[in-house]
């Protein structure tokens, strides 16, 4: 695990990194939220961020939503004050950690951040029991698979859990994130790079196809690779051979490679932002993961973990959920998808009363339940079940929405609707 601590390398929050450390982590220090971002820019990932109390937490996570880092945020406080942990949380970070710091909390903080459930997620509802069935059924190939769906909806964990069902499962599993890395940089931790091959290569570096040989190379948000570096990636995945930034000499590689993407890849490659031959190659299987608002079957299974989890992690009994808060959590559209509901329990422990999680506990926008549809949801819906009644058939569906053939093949477009007749 990389940590970056935001804070000065002295006094107690020096000595929570040397308790990581002695966890197994890589730790680094910058002074402030600023170097912070610079640093990850500069390809320096980090797994989670610890950063001092006195810094602006909400500030730190809107840079980093802002550059599309994705890293575990962990405010810490010389205090166990439980206004101030709510408050950090509510900024957005993910833990509360506070000091002189405890060797048992940080070794359940680094535990939690690390843990994704990818041996055994919960999948009680239809819809995930009929994708994981699929993912166990694929995980002992070497087929390169695709697995999309909207942010927060665990596209990683999956992937995580097709590894760890694999025959490469111990072997390496790394992950990068396409959308976190500056474009000029991205081919070079893709790929590696010589010592020489530019301004700032002091010494030759190994890129993340060379980190997961014999195992899995994971392509976060694949469709924020810039188009030019994608006839490379396609070479490399085609070929099984990458070539190092700065060198000719052609390195072969044994890698399964998985990609995950937020966006509808079919669109990116018909707006030009995505090669086709690079789509087909990587889309052998598709895996779509679904909202979490289509599994309702699974959320408060998913929501009795994560307070099990957080319960654990701060040294407090597990609460309950009253009948009112269960009913909302149900009933919640989650636009944010499971990570929401995480963030969501984890606060709602630490506001429980009485070992009870209440509605107020919860904190939700609570005009988001129930919410009508738009017109745009309901005429697509319209058109969507109207081609399925009437089998493809865009004359008799046009004819019975009342709207013209011109005007149907318009909205199937804009609503990416296909029908075989």
């Amino acid at each position: 695990m990389k940590i970056l601590i935001i804070g000065q390398p002295q006094g107690e929050l020096h000595i929570a990194g040397q308790i990581a450390k002695k966890n197994g982590a890589s730790v680094r220090y910058v002074s402030n939220i600023d170097k912070a971002i610079e640093d990850i820019l500069l390809g320096n990932s980090a797994d989670a961020i610890f950063a001092d109390i006195h810094f602006d937490i909400a500030d730190l996570k809107d840079k980093l939503e802002q550059e599309k880092i994705f890293s575990t945020i962990i405010a810490c406080g010389i205090d166990n004050n439980k206004d101030r942990a709510v408050l950090a949380i509510k900024q957005g970070a993910a833990e509360y950690l506070p000091l002189p710091p405890d060797e048992e909390l940080i070794s359940a903080i680094l535990e939690a951040v690390t843990k994704t459930n990818s041996n055994a997620f919960i999948a009680d509802s239809p819809i995930m029991q009929r994708v994981s069935k699929i993912a166990k059924q694929i995980a002992p190939s070497d087929a390169t698979v695709l697995i999309t769906g909207e942010s927060g909806t665990g596209k990683e964990v999956m992937a995580r859990f097709i590894h760890q069902n694999s025959k490469r499962s111990t072997k390496p599993f790394v992950a990068v994130n396409c959308a976190a890395i500056p474009e000029n940089l991205l081919e070079s931790e893709l790929f590696g790079h010589e010592k020489g091959a530019f301004t700032g290569s002091v010494a030759r570096r190994i890129g993340k196809f060379e980190e997961a040989n014999g195992g899995t190379l994971l392509l976060d948000e694949i469709s924020e690779i810039d188009i030019r570096l994608q006839a490379k990636l396609l070479r490399a995945i085609q070929e099984k051979q990458i070539t190092r930034v700065g060198s000719n000499d052609n390195i072969s590689l044994d890698v399964r490679i998985l990609a995950t993407s937020n966006r509808e890849l079919k669109n990116e490659v018909k707006a030009g932002r995505f090669r086709e031959d690079l789509f087909f190659r990587l889309n052998v299987i598709n895996l779509q993961l679904p909202k979490l608002s289509e599994r309702k079957e699974d959320i408060m299974d998913i929501a009795k973990h994560y307070a099990e989890k957080y319960a654990k992690s701060n040294g407090i009994k597990t609460p309950s959920f009253s009948k009112e808060a269960a009913d909302i959590i149900i009933n919640y559209e989650w636009p944010g998808n499971v990570r929401e509901l995480e963030n969501t329990i984890y606060r709602a422990i630490l506001l429980a009363i009485d070992g009870v999680v209440y509605p107020e506990s919860l904190m939700l926008e609570l005009n988001q339940i129930d919410k009508p549809k738009t017109l745009a949801e309901m005429e697509k819906e319209a058109i969507q079940g109207t081609m399925q009644k009437y089998f493809g058939d865009k004359n008799l569906a046009a004819n019975i929405l009342g709207i013209s053939i011109k005007i149907l093949e318009q909205k199937l477009n804009e609503y990416d609707l296909a029908f075989e007749k």
